[in-house]
């Protein structure tokens, strides 16, 4: 499992900095509100985190078709959770939005990782 966690870590970094470079991106140039730039980063990383954690991560032969909508129901909650809680940090309490997006991250990696590694793709039984 740790093997596994650090390998999340490494997808998740590649991962984050692209949403972080959408967010900014959006932010600074687009005027755009900082939940919903926050999530547009988060939907384009997606794809990427997907085939990255498949297949690098939790090294899964489970079929996409069996993976993949488990997976878009877990992102689907993550990006409501990232969306939230920018909400409530950044434009709520106006926390600045790269440090609201900072601990963000923190809670959704905690949710991804262990709904992923449990129900997405969980490891198969060795005979």
């Amino acid at each position: 499992m740790i093997g596994e966690f650090v390998r999340f870590l490494t997808v998740g970094g590649v991962c984050t900095a692209l949403q972080y470079l959408i967010l900014i991106a959006l932010v600074s140039t687009a005027a755009t509100d900082t939940a919903v730039a926050s999530s547009i980063g988060f939907s384009f990383s997606a794809l990427l985190n997907y085939q990255l954690n498949r297949r690098y991560t939790f090294r899964s032969d489970r079929s996409h078709r069996q993976a993949a909508p488990r997976f878009l129901i877990v992102l689907g909650v993550g990006l409501l959770l990232t969306y939230s809680l920018m909400q409530m940090l950044a434009n709520g309490i106006g926390l600045h939005y790269l440090l609201a997006q900072v601990g963000t991250t923190g809670v959704v990696l905690i949710w991804n990782f262990g709904i992923n590694r449990l129900w997405t793709f969980p490891a198969q039984p060795r005979n």
